[in-house]
C-alpha cells in the first residue's frame, strides 16, 4: 500500500510541475508577438509580427519592432505609414525611428508624427525592394498610461504609383 501511495505522490508532483512549466513558456512568449484573438479583429492574414523589446508595460518606455514578412512587400515602397487608433495615448520619438531590410538599416529621408490623424509616416532615402523581410523599429516609445489592445495599421506607397496607400497588414500590440 505504501508504495502505491508514494507512487500516486510522484505522479501528483509531476502533474503540477509539468503544469507550472507550461504556464511559465507561455507568459515568455506573451510579450514578443501577437496573440490568439477571439473575437472580432483583423482576419489572420492580416495580421503582422512584431515584438516589444521591453515587455509593453503601461506609462514605461518601450521599442516597438514592428516586422512585415516578405510575403507582404509584394511591390517596393517608397513611403512606410503606420496609424493608431485614437485611444492610444503613448508618445513616439521621430529621431529614433529605423528602417531595417535583412537586418541592415536602410538611411531616411524623413519621418514624420501627426498627432492629430494618429500616423506616422517613413520616407526611405531609396525606395525598399520587393521580397524582402522589413523591421520598422520605434525607439524610445512611452506607452500608454492605460493598457489595452491596440491596433496599428500598417499601408504603403510605392514609388512612382498615383498617390494611393495600399494596406499591408495590421499589428496587434497589448499594453498591460
Amino acid at each position: 500500500m505504501s508504495l502505491q501511495f508514494s507512487f500516486r505522490r510522484i505522479l501528483s508532483a509531476l502533474a503540477v510541475t509539468s503544469c507550472l512549466l507550461t504556464g511559465t513558456s507561455s507568459i515568455v512568449w506573451a510579450d514578443s508577438l501577437p496573440g490568439f484573438t477571439l473575437f472580432g479583429g483583423p482576419p489572420r492574414e492580416n495580421q503582422l509580427p512584431f515584438r516589444l523589446d521591453f515587455g509593453g508595460r503601461i506609462n514605461t518606455w518601450d521599442r516597438y519592432r514592428l516586422k512585415i514578412p516578405n510575403k507582404k512587400m509584394k511591390l517596393a515602397v517608397s513611403q512606410f505609414s503606420i496609424s493608431y487608433p485614437d485611444y492610444y495615448k503613448g508618445t513616439f520619438d521621430t529621431k529614433d525611428v529605423e528602417v531595417k531590410v535583412k537586418g541592415k538599416s536602410v538611411k531616411l529621408d524623413e519621418v514624420t508624427w501627426d498627432k492629430e490623424n494618429r500616423t506616422i509616416q517613413i520616407f526611405p532615402r531609396e525606395p525598399v525592394p520587393a521580397g524582402n523581410d522589413v523591421e520598422l523599429v520605434l525607439s524610445n516609445v512611452k506607452n500608454p498610461s492605460s493598457g489595452g489592445m491596440f491596433y496599428f495599421n500598417c499601408s504603403i506607397m510605392t514609388p512612382g504609383d498615383v498617390p494611393l496607400m495600399r494596406y499591408i497588414g495590421t499589428w496587434l500590440v497589448s499594453i498591460d
